[in-house]
């Protein structure tokens, strides 16, 4: 379905939130080097920091990007950022008010993709854009829906135990919105989007087969 907006219009969104909030784009970097950080020298809290660094982010996108900046140009959006805000709230139940989520690497196939998926969105993601001309602040930083989807699908890989199946629905609904604008508004970069998804829910189906750690 052909969106309601060109290309230009998108990317000048990108335009003007960057340039609003901006150095917000590189706090955010922080903050997922600091989930990492956190998840690999894990610690009594941990598990609530991370959880609310996610949810800080689903926040932002649903309630700064989606209702403030895409709306301008979309007014679904306003339904977006409702959603992404559910999901921000759905961290702070699950992982702060319930603590039921916990985060930690392992080396086995759930930690190193959540590596690689992480890389791409904080390393490989914004590479991609600039080869595609797509060149700041024209640019989905981080911070913005898709690449900070793909690091939460990273970080949720990371979850050890008591894991909440839910907290996917949002996520893995945006890959596939997001991935729609990799062919109707030429965002090639997202077409890691929908793989990153997929990639992740059947590893975390996976593991729920085997170990039955997912508590829906």
């Amino acid at each position: 379905m052909k969106p309601p907006f060109t290309t230009e219009e998108f990317l000048r969104v990108f335009e003007r939130y960057n340039l609003t909030v901006w150095p917000m784009q590189y706090i955010f970097i922080l903050m997922a080097v600091a989930a990492i950080f956190l998840a690999v020298r894990k610690s009594a809290y941990s598990g609530r920091l991370i959880t609310l660094i996610l949810s800080i982010f689903w926040l932002w996108m649903g309630a700064v990007y989606h209702i403030s900046f895409f709306t301008i140009i979309n007014k679904a959006a306003y339904i977006f950022g409702a959603v992404f805000i559910v999901q921000g709230a759905l961290f702070l139940f699950a992982g702060i008010l319930r603590n039921r989520l916990s985060f930690t690497f392992k080396n086995n196939i759930y930690g190193i993709t959540g590596v690689i998926l992480m890389v791409f969105a904080l390393l490989l993601y914004p590479l991609i854009c600039y080869r595609l001309d797509h060149i700041y602040p024209f640019s989905p930083t981080f911070g913005l829906p898709c690449p900070t989807t793909i690091f939460t699908f990273g970080m949720l890989l990371w979850a050890d135990h008591k894991f909440p199946g839910y907290l996917f629905i949002i996520p893995l609904l945006w890959s596939a919105i997001g991935f729609t604008a990799s062919f109707s508004l030429g965002m090639k970069e997202d077409v890691g989007l929908l793989i990153s998804g997929i990639i992740t829910v059947s590893l975390i189906l996976l593991k729920y087969k085997r170990t039955k750690i997912m508590k829906i």
